[in-house]
């Protein structure tokens, strides 16, 4: 291969690689959204649960009877995370990280958009 065709190689790499990242930009910032709704509720029905005052007189399982918007919060909570979404809402990171492993064994790095980055040559003396 000659240097003219590695270098298209390389900006061919580098632009499947930015319209990969951006691509998932979209449904990362849904599910951030989504999580951030469900934590805030899970956080403000946290708050009336522990500053009712029958919490401390029932027990556990009436208490969380007695406040379904923090049961059902707390439930859909746990299971975002056991469907995944901390994962979704790193994703793009994670594509990153793992090309960044990939492309260092060649002197190369990329961005968190996707954009290679070329490193010097180290010298042999």
């Amino acid at each position: 291969m000659n240097s003219l065709e590695q270098a298209e190689d390389l900006k061919a790499f580098e632009r499947r690689l930015t319209e990969y990242v951006s691509c998932l930009q979209p449904a990362t910032g849904r599910w951030r959204m989504i999580l951030i709704v469900v934590s805030v509720c899970t956080a403000t029905g946290a708050w009336n649960w522990l500053i009712d005052p029958d919490t401390q007189k029932v027990s556990f399982f009436s208490s969380l009877w007695n406040h379904p918007f923090f049961t059902l919060s707390c439930i859909t909570l746990i299971g975002l995370f056991f469907a995944g979404i901390h994962k979704r809402v790193v994703a793009p990171s994670i594509i990153a990280a793992r090309c960044r492993t990939v492309l260092a064994e060649y002197n190369m790095s990329c961005d968190d958009t996707g954009k290679l980055i070329l490193k010097p040559r180290p010298h042999i003396q």
